[in-house]
């Protein structure tokens, strides 16, 4: 996260992950009468009705093929054959969602949100921002470790927006956050002072491309500072690495996979290592290769979560994920990809926080619903397990909503809907603001859904 809203952001995660019964009304979902006050909406506004839309798959190269990609079975396309690596819902104009034939078929969900702005999104949302989503919806099936990347927070994504629009193509950050659906790997933070030390130490590829003086600095650091004292010697180590000359670079690379390789035969190796030689065969010569020693190696389980701030360095690894964020599509990346590199950018915009990130594991906010509250005013996801036969009603809130059917079949009743409602694998609803749904699940399986919305902190 920026260094100018980490203290705020930092204040507001406690509020943000402490939302529960006692906040929203024993459902732990805002009622209309909740934001009466601050929200009105005219009863004479233009209709608000639930609607199916289509997602947009992105088939990038990093994605999972065939019947494998949950993005592809999601959405009927198992038997294209190209990787199906993200499904997005929202309305981000490089892959905005249509609405489904009956709905309006042909229509962008951003055409039909800009017709009636204050009654489809909420007076309040439609005021904060601009009349648009301001998140955006996505399922990762990553079968290939994504670049080491990060996202600019406001006022760097304005400045990059208007130097490079063909390369970051809006002005607006992207916090984002990942739940897991499957078990889900990813890289995020740098590590800590301690676990610096030891590559230092034991890692001399790595240790022979930093400045020297700066090595010494680190390996000197005071455990009980939290890294605050080195900050400048750890972001000028990592510049340098960053900045090695590719010979140089797949020198270190060639020396490590031997030395480690040989070491295997006498010893096991450690998590990070055997990752360090996985990503080698994916990415040969990559500097990306050798920044993994300073990064967090995080493993989610199903039903885990973790949320990204802006300028923190991270990777998705493997696996797949439900993933919210703010509506952008602004990545600066400087390793693991052939995709354009903005090593300067990257190396000079992040915190350099040495922490283990947070993991979150949901707060039930009624029966068989989990709520994941990032620190971030843009989103919120909801995941609803519903055994054979249950049902749950979903309050009106006043913002809009977008819900996804992950697994199982039901029935989904909201205002306004015209097809009866049945709800499959792979059923995308948008559902307008003071909007009750009540879903049931019919299957012989768990009716599993997914809903992202603004987060209710923001209605408070």
């Amino acid at each position: 996260m920026a260094s100018s809203s980490t203290a705020t952001s930092s204040a507001q995660m406690g509020l943000g992950l402490g939302l529960g019964l006692g906040a929203m009304g024993g459902l732990g979902l805002l009622l209309p009468a909740d934001r009466e006050d601050c929200d009105p909406e005219p009863c004479a506004s233009p209709p608000r009705a639930a609607l199916r839309v289509c997602g947009a798959v992105q088939h990038y190269e990093w994605g999972t093929r065939g019947e494998a990609s949950l993005v592809a079975r999601l959405a009927g396309e198992t038997e294209s054959g190209r990787p199906c690596a993200e499904l997005w819902m929202g309305t981000h104009p490089a892959a905005p969602s249509s609405l489904a034939d009956g709905g309006g078929g042909g229509v962008s969900l951003r055409e039909w949100l800009a017709r009636s702005p204050a009654a489809l999104l909420g007076r309040a949302v439609a005021a904060r921002w601009g009349g648009d989503l301001p998140f955006l919806f996505k399922v990762l099936s990553v079968a290939k470790p994504l670049s080491i990347q990060a996202h600019p927070d406001r006022e760097l994504a304005r400045a990059l927006h208007a130097l490079r629009p063909a390369t970051y193509r809006d002005a607006n950050h992207k916090p984002e956050m990942a739940v897991a659906v499957t078990e889900f790997r990813a890289l995020c933070g740098f590590v800590s002072v301690q676990e610096l030390k030891i590559v230092l130490r034991t890692v001399p590829e790595v240790r022979m491309l930093v400045n020297k003086e700066d090595a010494v600095k680190l390996m000197t650091a005071k455990e009980h500072d939290g890294g605050i004292g080195v900050r400048s010697h750890l972001q000028s180590a990592f510049t340098k690495l960053m900045g090695t000359t590719k010979e140089a670079v797949s020198e270190a690379i060639s020396k490590l996979k031997i030395r480690l390789n040989g070491e295997s035969k006498i010893r096991t190796l450690t998590e990070k290592e055997q990752l360090i030689l996985s990503l080698e065969q994916q990415y040969p010569g990559d500097v990306g290769v050798l920044s993994a020693f300073f990064f967090n190696y995080v493993k989610l389980s199903p039903g885990e979560a973790l949320y990204i701030g802006a300028n923190e360095p991270h990777a998705y690894l493997s696996g797949e994920c439900v993933e919210c964020m703010a509506t952008s599509d602004n990545v600066i990346r400087a390793g693991l990809t052939p995709k354009y590199k903005d090593v300067q950018t990257l190396c000079s915009m992040l915190t350099y926080n040495q922490m283990f990130p947070e993991i979150l594991r949901g707060v039930p906010v009624q029966p068989y619903v989990t709520r994941y509250t990032p620190p971030f005013d843009e989103f919120e996801v909801d995941r609803y397990l519903l055994p054979h036969g249950k049902s749950v009603t979903t309050q009106a809130v006043p913002g809009p909503s977008i819900f996804l059917v992950m697994t199982g079949e039901g029935e989904i009743e909201a205002d306004g809907m015209a097809d009866g409602g049945k709800a499959n694998v792979g059923d995308v609803f948008f559902v307008p603001a003071r909007t009750e749904v009540k879903l049931q699940a019919s299957g012989p399986g768990c009716l599993q859904l997914y809903r992202a919305g603004v987060n209710s902190r923001f209605f408070c």
